[in-house]
């Protein structure tokens, strides 16, 4: 049973998701507060040229992650939006909408493609993801795992 409080979930500042539609499964992903928007690494995100359409051609996660295939996804819907980083730089990044499923629930929402390499967890969750579906407990982590067991 899922601890609630009220309508809302108590997540951990570490959990366990998938991302069925990428075929991306139990991938690590750090729960951040600070973050407006939600992240996925990427080792690879361009714009192509396929059948007389620009498509978003990406890349999830690199050859140092358990789940990396190096499998392409192509993408008709994406938005490009300047992004202030956590160290005050601004980039340009894409955006694109996909299901996460967290903690026995699946959840629409927007994720920016950045590359993370060498960072510990390839997935970020931020507030917009967050906000009105989970409370934060920072004491915990894999609630989700703990959950199952």
């Amino acid at each position: 049973m899922k601890p609630k409080v009220g309508e809302k979930t108590i997540i951990g500042r570490r959990e366990i998701a998938n991302l069925p539609q990428f075929g991306l499964n139990h991938v690590d992903v750090k729960v951040d507060s600070g973050a407006y928007t939600s992240s996925i690494h990427v080792s690879s995100c361009k714009e192509v040229e396929l059948e007389g359409a620009t498509l978003l051609e990406v890349i999830f996660l690199d050859e140092n992650h358990s789940a990396f295939d190096n499998e392409k996804h192509y993408f008709q819907e994406y938005r490009i939006k300047k992004v202030k980083s956590s160290n005050g730089h601004e980039q340009l990044r894409y955006f694109i909408k996909c299901s996460i499923e967290l903690l026995g629930r699946k959840i629409k929402t927007e994720f920016s493609l950045t590359e993370r390499k060498g960072m510990r967890y390839p997935i970020l969750l931020g507030r917009k993801l967050l906000n009105k579906r989970f409370i934060i407990d920072t004491s915990l982590v894999n609630v989700s795992k703990k959950n199952k067991e």
